[in-house]
């Protein structure tokens, strides 16, 4: 039973006294939709889709809106029509749009009048649009208002009974080397995939208020703002804000009912160094990361100020939750849990060998005799690069790690970010772990830099804390290099400091090593 089946029967009678969407922004605004309320604006939408804009099943529609209830509407309409969602941040430039258009051949494009003028710019480039739509209260010329289409046609649609591996969504990913790939995801592998994510991981009920803080143009929103927690019947909670900010999130969880909150480990960071005390988060129950590693200096802090644990997972746009820690289960920081149900996660070798445990390799999810069917479909139109990621048995994730004697899985770096200095190698994370410890560091990205020695050697880019922006910076390098040293294995010292104001991150929020490391190298950043 995909989601859209499951919405089906819970628009047909609300089960739990809490909406299926909670909306609320910084002026005091807030929307509450029931499961009913849902389906009814939904099949309205729906109908402008296919009626107003004739889009046929597969047609491809371009989505570009903030944390705005139609967003949500959008995703559940192009559901019921059998079009694939592409959703994408407004964080993308004309360049970023013009690629994404052309390369899926969309035939509509949503937005809301801050991004139309940036896609009028590109839209002459791209021949396959024959729809705009436009979430505004003002008419905008070459653009149809949604808000007002929806009002003219009718709230009765049938659903178009689409298969299981027919695709349902793309995602273009935000990967750190090569132009971005559209990453395809069928009604199966997200609309059944994602069970796991929401009654196993995130441990969803019918009486939860779900907040996740992701932006809309991530794979993680479908995740979790969109199918886990509706599987569940929980409620999807969602504050609009422009960008993070710490004051917000902690007012936010101490003033509604929020029971389970999932974050990036970059937020959680920011949080704990906020004043904690002045907040009771009086319904909080589980908190969970997701995104990147998280340091288990941040964990444990923010165990010490709220006295909750926070579970991690491990994931990517082109699977559903590979594995995580997950209520119940002991918590070894530093480690992102055991492998999801549905996946074999192991760790192999160059040949595609399993390798014993405590040992580095890479990390593979199996796929033969069966290939999981919570596994994305493929990178559309790019055969080539889809086989890259496959070896022996192993869809290939492109992250090194190791599995100790309990199971659990344990994140090194990526394939790619490994660093080979004197014949060790080298994770970034372990280091920039250590880093975090020291209260001069607010953030920090270690790569390889060129010696003539050593071949290559640890460099870390380091971003400092407000206090400590004034110190002598070579006083303070000698200063993080012997924390280093005491930390973790002395070989493991950053060689090379340099203090920058920011890092380079893609668009949901990664740091971007690949940029600082061609930096170092002297390679032409793409």
């Amino acid at each position: 039973m995909d989601l859209i089946t499951k919405l089906h029967h819970r628009m047909s009678g609300q089960r739990s006294s809490l909406p299926a969407l909670w909306w609320v922004n910084d002026h005091g605004t807030e929307v509450r939709w029931s499961f009913e309320e849902l389906g009814f604006h939904s099949r309205k939408l729906a109908n402008v889709l296919r009626q107003v804009c004739s889009l046929e099943r597969g047609d491809r529609v371009f989505l570009i809106l903030p944390r705005v209830p139609e967003w949500w509407l959008v995703n559940v309409a192009c559901m019921r029509t059998g079009t694939v969602l592409i959703p994408g941040t407004s964080q993308l430039t004309a360049r970023d749009m013009r690629h994404r258009l052309i390369t899926s051949g969309a035939k509509c494009v949503i937005t809301d009048e801050t991004l139309a003028p940036l896609l009028d710019t590109v839209a002459s480039d791209c021949p396959s649009i024959s729809t705009k739509l436009l979430l505004s209260h003002k008419p905008m010329d070459g653009w149809g208002n949604l808000t007002e289409l929806m009002g003219r046609v009718s709230d009765d649609h049938v659903c178009v009974d689409t298969s299981s591996e027919e695709p349902m969504t793309i995602f273009f990913t935000s990967g750190t080397t090569g132009s971005p790939k559209m990453t395809q995801h069928s009604h199966c592998s997200f609309g059944l995939g994602l069970t796991v994510n929401g009654r196993y991981w995130l441990d969803l009920t019918e009486q939860d208020v779900f907040w996740n803080t992701s932006d809309t143009g991530w794979a993680k929103s479908a995740w979790s703002s969109v199918f886990a927690p509706w599987i569940q019947g929980a409620c999807v909670f969602v504050h609009h804000m422009p960008r993070f900010d710490t004051n917000t999130v902690l007012k936010t969880l101490s003033h509604y009912p929020i029971t389970t909150f999932c974050t990036a480990p970059t937020a959680y960071r920011m949080l704990v160094q906020d004043d904690l005390s002045k907040y009771k988060f009086q319904a909080l129950e589980h908190c969970l990361c997701a995104g990147e590693p998280i340091n288990p200096e941040v964990m444990c802090k923010w165990k010490e100020l709220t006295g909750l644990d926070i579970y991690e997972g491990y994931g990517q746009t082109e699977t559903v939750l590979i594995a995580g820690t997950f209520k119940g289960m002991k918590i070894k920081p530093g480690s992102f849990g055991k492998a999801s149900p549905g996946y074999d996660v192991q760790v192999v070798d160059e040949n595609g060998s399993v390798v014993p445990q405590g040992q580095e390799g890479d990390l593979g999810i199996r796929v033969k005799p069966e290939r999981p069917f919570s596994l994305f479909t493929e990178y559309t139109g790019e055969p080539v690069r889809t086989a890259e990621c496959f070896r022996g048995d192993f869809y290939l994730t492109g992250d090194r790690g190791m599995m100790d004697d309990e199971g659990y899985l344990w994140f090194i770096g990526r394939s790619d970010d490994v660093i080979l200095s004197a014949g060790y190698r080298i994770g970034p994370f372990e280091v920039e772990n250590a880093l975090i410890e020291h209260p001069a560091v607010a953030e920090s990205a270690v790569v390889s830099s060129p010696d003539p020695v050593r071949g290559e050697v640890v460099k870390a880019f380091v971003v400092l804390t407000a206090d400590f922006k004034s110190r002598a910076h070579k006083e303070l390098i000698k200063e993080l290099q012997t924390h280093v040293k005491s930390i973790t294995a002395p070989y493991k010292y950053p060689r090379k400091i340099e203090f920058v104001d920011q890092l380079p991150k893609t668009v949901s929020g990664k740091i971007r090593r690949v940029e600082l490391r061609k930096k170092e190298w002297g390679q032409q950043t793409s």
